[in-house]
């Protein structure tokens, strides 16, 4: 009996902040979001938008573009953000309209 082959894997960041008393999640990677009423909830949302936006992107043969454009880099069957190599917050003071 064969076994299936293991389909390649992505790695992608999810940030979550509560917005108007809804849960928002969003991959910078790939610049999808999903909300809900829940942390767990939105997480799942948005697993399952990221899962439909990359599907559809295999569908139309445009999935490699897309994941080389985002950024990633394949590394076995695992597809990866490039590593960051600075990350800060900045202050910077806003312009006063006259």
């Amino acid at each position: 009996m064969k076994t299936a082959p293991k389909l390649p894997e992505i790695q992608f960041t999810v940030r979550v902040w509560r917005e108007n008393g809804t849960y928002v999640a969003h991959t910078p990677e790939l610049d999808v979001s999903s909300c809900g009423d829940s942390v767990g909830k939105t997480k799942s949302r948005l697993r399952e938008a990221v899962s439909l936006f990359l599907g559809g992107a295999a569908q139309m043969g445009t999935l490699q573009d897309i994941l080389a454009e985002a950024g990633f880099e394949r590394r076995g069957r695992a597809y990866r953000p490039r590593p960051v190599v600075a990350r800060e917050k900045v202050k910077l003071a806003l312009p006063v309209a006259s």
